[in-house]
């Protein structure tokens, strides 16, 4: 592509880089340039204009931004995508349904590597996405690029990008209680946020006592395709009440602890094939927490290991960020 000023005259076909008041009307950039466009910019004096000239072989920027999408997404129903329209070089990709965003980092790494004018932006990996959530936006920064170039991005670009949807439609969450004091209706509160983003409902309160046969009696009978796990007191140990519990049941503790703040007294497992979390104590407020990435990516059907939890620290410092407000009320 060539870029640069040009004598309006032997303009004809090149794309306008910056718009221009003209004699009757202004001629935006991004226009290829017609003989009425040139007629009009001349009457108004412009007889030199900064435009962009494609060479052989080159893509104007909307037709390599909407190759690239379709290249990322050949299927957009399986992979829970829409693609937009193209405009100014931008294609951008949202989510159809609640959900985690799956990413291939090193493949989209890749694409963004082939040349500085083909780009791809997305929410980090495992973001939670309702319906109509951008998950990602393709920009072609320059007027055109090379097909050459073009080719190299959409080599091994399918399927790089897709939404996990919930797997689960039902959860229950057992509380636990020390003595007669009823627990607080704010973890539950607080969860039925959190799962009604993802389509999950709650089945009927559990309370029982803070202690382990209760607890895993309760883990043995709950109803729910996940099982949660908020007690009275904080989980300190894999060998505290909650975790004693699960594994009393029938059931296996995955991990415990995790480098996420706050959410760090968490821990989670399975029983009878379901997943079972062991809810912090910060889960009661709908702020954002460590327990958040788990849940969604449990639900979404994403096996998780210890390995996983450990790469959680790298941004796991929650409390400060702008993005975990304070929790507000109703």
């Amino acid at each position: 592509m060539k870029f640069g000023p040009r004598p309006a005259a032997d303009a004809l076909g090149t794309t306008l880089a910056h718009s221009l008041a003209g004699n009757s009307r202004r001629v935006s950039k991004g226009t290829v340039l017609t003989d009425d466009d040139i007629a009009e910019l001349t009457a108004a004096g412009h007889d030199t204009l900064t435009v962009a000239a494609l060479d052989p072989g080159d893509i104007e920027e909307n037709g390599a931004a909407e190759a690239l999408a379709a290249a990322v997404v050949p299927t957009p129903e399986e992979q829970g995508l829409r693609i937009s329209a193209a405009g100014a070089g931008r294609v951008n990709l949202y989510a159809t349904g609640p959900g985690v965003a799956l990413l291939d980092v090193d493949r989209l790494s890749g694409i963004n590597a082939v040349d500085p004018m083909i780009t791809i932006a997305t929410v980090p990996p495992f973001h939670r996405v309702d319906a109509r959530t951008m998950v990602a936006t393709i920009k072609i920064i320059s007027y055109a690029v090379s097909q050459h170039a073009l080719d190299r991005a959409t080599a091994d670009a399918a399927n790089a990008i897709r939404i996990l949807n919930p797997q689960y439609a039902t959860a229950t969450l057992i509380e636990t209680q020390v003595g007669n004091a009823e627990p607080s209706s704010k973890g539950r509160a607080a969860l039925t946020g959190r799962l009604d983003r993802l389509n999950v409902s709650l089945t009927p309160r559990v309370v029982v006592p803070h202690r382990d046969a209760p607890l895993a009696q309760a883990v043995a009978d709950a109803e729910g395709e996940v099982v949660f796990i908020l007690t009275a007191s904080a989980t300190s140990d894999t060998q505290d009440v909650a975790p004693a519990a699960v594994r009393e049941a029938g059931g296996t503790v995955t991990a415990y602890g995790m480098p996420v703040d706050p959410g760090n007294l968490l821990f989670f497992g399975t029983h009878q094939n379901r997943p079972v979390i062991g809810l912090p104590g910060c889960a009661r407020s709908p702020a954002l927490n460590g327990a958040d990435w788990v849940l969604e990516r449990l639900i979404c059907g994403v096996d998780l290991t210890p390995q996983d939890i450990a790469q959680m620290g790298v941004g796991g410092l929650l409390k400060e960020i702008p993005t975990r407000p304070r929790p507000r009320e109703g």
